[in-house]
C-alpha cells in the first residue's frame, strides 16, 4: 500500500510562485512514475507534470502539460520519497485542486493524494 499527502497549496497573486510537495509512504519499487494533476471547478482532472523513475531509479524523464511549460518544474527527492512541483509565473487559470499520483509499471497500481488547493487570484 502506498500513501501519498501533499502540501504547499495557498492562495497566490498572478505571477507569483509556489512549490508543492507529496510525502510518499510505503512501497514504492521501481520502475514508477510520479506526477501531478489538477482539476479545476467544473473541469476535468488533468496531467499537469510527470517523472518517470527509470531502471533503478537512475533517469528521470519529466514531461509536462503544454500549459505549464516553461513555468512549472517537477523534481523528486528518492531518498525522501519526496516529489516537488515547482510553480512559476503563476495564472488564475491554475487554479485549482492539485493531486499527486504515482503508477507502480510492476504491479499496475496507482495511488492518489488527497489534493491541495492552488488559488491564483489578485
Amino acid at each position: 500500500q502506498v500513501q501519498l499527502v501533499e502540501s504547499g497549496g495557498g492562495l497566490v497573486q498572478p505571477g507569483g510562485s509556489l512549490r508543492l510537495s507529496c510525502a510518499a509512504s510505503g512501497s514504492i519499487v521501481t520502475p514508477y512514475t510520479m506526477a501531478w494533476y489538477r482539476q479545476a471547478p467544473g473541469k476535468q482532472r488533468e496531467s499537469v507534470a510527470s517523472i518517470f523513475s527509470g531502471i533503478g531509479g537512475i533517469g528521470g524523464i519529466t514531461n509536462y502539460a503544454d500549459s505549464v511549460k516553461g513555468r512549472f518544474t517537477i523534481s523528486r527527492d528518492n531518498a525522501k520519497k519526496m516529489v516537488y512541483l515547482q510553480m512559476s509565473s503563476l495564472k488564475p487559470e491554475d487554479t485549482a485542486v492539485y493531486y499527486c499520483n504515482v503508477h507502480l509499471a510492476y504491479s499496475g497500481s496507482e495511488y492518489w493524494g488527497q489534493g491541495t488547493q492552488v488559488t491564483v487570484s489578485s
